[in-house]
């Protein structure tokens, strides 16, 4: 186990495992994408009150839940960053913030416009919507600070504090709908219980969870390469990888 560990912190090891990892979880992902995508959106049956316009929960949701899943991802990274001073987890930590800033901001834009035909509206600041703004915020100012840094050792540890500050907001989002009143419905998708969703439109809304998932992780890891390759630009292993 503390062998693996350590091998997380080698940069030559965990460039080429990335690069292993993405040779097949990469067109896995794109067929799903392809596949959730086609299924949700023309095979589904319209919604009794929705419609059609439901449909686009095949994108809201799993880039919502997926940014979620992120920001701990980013988070964890961070710790380990100031615990250990794992200079992978630290590219891990940078590589993450602007892919979950991608996904939250794909979360609030869909759910704008699927808020207009059901809410009559495009925003509305209940607290589901405002936390997933404020989680934007939080993903943004990672990486904004890592650019306001000359030291990036500061910068770091600037950046893992505020990842970690910065999970108190991801239960609020879970719970939201629960705890405030909320124009959003409580969650579709329960683990315990039966799901108030219809079978034929929760499993390909699974597969596009799954799928999202896999291109969180194949974008990640495409990061930490090129942040690798950045930072290790001088080094032996990075010339000869080059050719020079």
């Amino acid at each position: 186990m503390w062998s693996f560990f350590h091998k997380l912190g080698s940069p030559p090891w965990l460039y080429g495992i990335a690069g292993s990892i993405l040779r097949w979880l990469l067109p896995i992902t794109l067929c799903a994408l392809v596949l959730g995508t086609c299924w949700g959106l023309l095979y589904t049956s319209p919604d009794f009150r929705q419609g059609n316009s439901y449909r686009i929960i095949y994108l809201h949701v799993p880039a919502a839940v997926v940014a979620l899943a992120g920001y701990y991802v980013m988070a964890i990274a961070g710790a380990i960053s100031l615990i250990w001073r794992m200079k992978m987890a630290d590219i891990a930590m940078k590589s993450c913030a602007p892919i979950g800033a991608a996904l939250t901001f794909l979360a609030l834009v869909t759910g704008s416009i699927w808020g207009k035909p059901t809410w009559g509206t495009w925003w509305v600041w209940d607290a589901r919507v405002t936390s997933m703004l404020i989680l934007l915020f939080l993903y943004l100012g990672v990486v904004a600070l890592y650019e306001a840094y000359d030291n990036k050792a500061a910068a770091s540890k600037a950046c893992a504090v505020l990842s970690l500050v910065g999970t108190v907001n991801i239960p609020i989002i879970y719970k939201s709908v629960d705890w405030w009143y909320s124009l959003h419905q409580p969650a579709s998708i329960k683990f315990t219980g039966e799901s108030a969703i219809d079978p034929s439109m929760l499993y390909p809304l699974l597969l596009m969870i799954v799928a999202f998932y896999g291109l969180f992780t194949c974008a990640l890891l495409m990061n930490m390469r090129v942040e690798i390759l950045g930072r290790e630009s001088r080094t032996k292993w990075v010339r000869s990888l080059l050719g020079e």
